[in-house]
């Protein structure tokens, strides 16, 4: 429910990427009643990637934030602030000892080296479960439990917590340990629709798995001795957050049930605001809860890479314009990098299509655009089929949103209404989780 106030508050959101950290501090009084007061971004180093391998020293999430808080000190009405609540990166995560000391690296949301631990909860998991894959959290968790008993003497595992890297930053905040949100418990195996652990996850796990709360719980007070170093309010109340991409999509202005947001960038995503789940796992579409309702998401493998494939940007900025859309050139491409889609046509095989080729670059891009156009409309249909609610509005973010053939092409053809995000800053949107 949207809460207005004529009372204003001051939120602290914090978006925890790979690559940095942004702080926004908003002064609110109620969704869509926000002023952002102050911003900031801390850069930090790349996870260390060798082929299927992306891992990262988790305390330098440590010494990020501290210099994000230094950075913050510019503010100067750092007292003011009453609320802290975070995002961070979905499927990262490692683990800590009972004191919230790391005792494995961090396995990056695109680590894929636990295939065998994949191959196995695939064998006992339900195809509806978001645990699936070798990049999800359950895998890794199970890679990670199995590392160290082959490297240990002796492995305890009941002396160690799971900790997503949200976990592992609230912890530093609060000092509480093994509490987790429920959307970055999707991928670690929870059951959202039953609000419990399956038995299958707790046969497989050897750790003790996490309590689940809702997104924007309470959590604790920031420790007395951070909040002394920094000049935070004593009495800042620290939240739980979610996952970047449902920040991301919150920022955008979706609030109502049948209200979506397609983003182009690489890829096109989709995520649809629900009043009940859809998990469709043959075409990647799985829901999180959120607020008392559901978020489906589901992403083609197309996108504007495609494009970028072909031509470079300063040639895509001179085609553009040159582009007649009342003349489509009816070739109903699919425009794929390489073979292989789930969503919203599930086939592994499938593959792309970009011929025939005009002989004009112009029609060539117009065919592609058309194309990405028409993935579109066909996932809203799949995510209707699926059970999901009638498409109200879309909300577009990303770079599409700078091609104006795209946006016309979209506008024609897809029968909601049409309006760029309000806001695709995700440290921004997770600040609207508090009301």
């Amino acid at each position: 429910m949207l809460i207005s106030s004529n009372r204003s508050e001051f939120i602290l959101g914090i978006d925890v990427g790979t690559s940095g950290m942004r702080a926004v501090v908003v002064e609110s009084k109620g969704f869509s009643n926000e002023i952002i007061e102050f911003s900031t971004t801390v850069t930090m180093a790349f996870p260390d990637r060798t082929d299927s391998q992306s891992e990262q020293n988790p305390t330098v999430w440590l010494m990020t934030l501290e210099k994000l808080f230094s950075q913050l000190q510019a503010y100067r009405n750092l007292s003011k602030i009453t609320k802290l609540v975070l995002d961070a990166t979905s499927s990262t995560v490692l683990l800590c000892d009972r004191n919230g000391t790391p005792k494995t690296p961090a396995l990056m949301y695109d680590d894929k080296r636990a295939q065998a631990q994949a191959t196995l909860i695939k064998k006992v998991g339900p195809d509806e479960s978001g645990a699936h894959g070798a990049s999800s959290t359950l895998a890794k968790v199970l890679w990670l439990e199995n590392h160290l008993q082959t490297t240990q003497d002796r492995f305890d595992p009941n002396a160690y917590f799971i900790c997503h890297q949200i976990d592992f930053v609230n912890h530093f905040l609060t000092g509480k340990t093994n509490i987790t949100d429920e959307n970055n418990a999707l991928k670690l195996g929870y059951d959202s629709v039953h609000q419990c652990w399956p038995e299958w996850v707790k046969e497989l796990v050897s750790t003790p798995l996490p309590d689940v709360v809702a997104p924007g719980t309470e959590l604790a007070k920031i420790q007395p001795g951070l909040a002394q170093q920094y000049g935070f309010n004593s009495n800042l109340m620290v939240y739980t957050g979610t996952t970047d991409s449902i920040a991301a999509f919150l920022a955008s202005g979706a609030h109502q049930v049948g209200d979506s947001v397609t983003s182009l960038g690489s890829t096109l995503a989709i995520k649809l605001l629900s009043d009940r789940p859809v998990f469709a796992p043959q075409f990647g579409i799985y829901s999180h809860h959120l607020k008392g309702q559901w978020l489906i998401g589901g992403a083609s493998n197309a996108g504007g890479a495609v494009l970028l494939k072909y031509f470079s940007l300063d040639t895509l900025i001179e085609l553009l314009p040159q582009i007649d859309i009342d003349n489509p050139t009816h070739l109903h491409y699919y425009p794929l990098l390489t073979s292989g889609e789930r969503f919203p046509i599930a086939d592994a095989e499938l593959s792309p299509k970009l011929a025939p080729r005009p002989s004009s670059d112009v029609a060539f891009l117009q065919a592609m655009i058309e194309g990405l156009v028409e993935i579109e409309v066909l996932a809203y249909q799949r995510l209707t089929e699926l059970g999901a609610p009638k498409v109200e509005r879309i909300f577009t973010a990303g770079g599409g949103l700078k091609n104006a053939v795209w946006m016309t092409l979209r506008a024609r053809q897809l029968t909601a209404k049409i309006e760029p995000a309000n806001n695709s800053d995700a440290a921004f949107g997770v600040t609207r989780l508090l009301f």
